[in-house]
């Protein structure tokens, strides 16, 4: 498992964005009126990008390891930290439940979320490992106290309240994550308009959906160009 999370750890940024795109790969319908699923899926996704909005804006460690392998320079074990060992992880994958609730796909819901929890399964299990062997029995300490997965909302308040949220960090650091689960969600909305009410109806929504894919890109372009001018840095 170590040896497969290592090797999916190093791909990660070609085999995920995949999971995306996968969301529009024809298949059955799991029910015939997606609305439920639409909007359920919707909350649940938003729900885990305001998860890593949240743990980015209190707090940010670094996830891109370093030559594209599981790195990390410090043992970080407080604020949200507290609560869960992986909540940026934890929100990748209400994410991508979401889209995939969203999408109405027998395909996607059985087949690929289960596939994409495995891996994420893999990878964390690798940096537990690396985690293990750089720092030793105080992580393993904190293995015992904290959950890798499930949240531990007791005290969650206070940890909240102790913790400065900084909003420019959150720009900068999820603004790419931020463009795609958006634009993804975008157009399962503009995939659910087609299967409920045809190509016609698709095509009349189609400038709506076109105007708001602009926005998204606009946004994204601004905070990039603030990002790479050094207008805005991440403290």
């Amino acid at each position: 498992m170590v040896r497969l999370g290592n090797f999916l750890f190093h791909y990660r940024n070609i085999l995920f964005p995949l999971f995306y795109a996968l969301l529009f790969l024809p298949s059955p319908l799991l029910f015939s009126n997606g609305l439920p699923m639409l909007i359920a899926g919707f909350i649940i996704g938003l729900s885990g990008q305001l998860t890593r909005m949240t743990t980015i804006g209190l707090v940010y460690i670094i996830r891109g390891g370093r030559d594209r392998r599981v790195y990390a320079e410090d043992l970080v074990t407080t604020g949200i930290f507290s609560h869960c060992r992986n909540p940026l992880y934890v929100g990748n994958i209400l994410m991508i439940t979401g889209l995939g609730l969203m999408s109405n796909s027998r395909i996607f819901i059985f087949l690929l979320i289960p596939l994409f929890l495995f891996f994420y399964q893999a990878i964390v299990r690798a940096e537990e490992n690396f985690l293990d062997n750089k720092f030793g029995e105080p992580y393993r300490e904190y293995m015992r106290k904290v959950n890798r997965w499930v949240p531990g909302l007791r005290g969650i308040g206070s940890t909240l309240r102790s913790m400065t949220f900084r909003w420019k960090r959150v720009w900068i650091k999820e603004y790419g994550t931020t463009l795609i689960w958006s634009t993804a969600a975008l157009w399962l909305i503009g995939k659910y308009i087609q299967e409920q009410a045809g190509w016609v109806a698709l095509g009349e929504k189609l400038p709506a959906l076109l105007i708001a894919q602009l926005v998204l890109i606009t946004l994204y372009l601004f905070v990039r160009y603030k990002k790479k001018t050094k207008q805005w840095k991440a403290d």
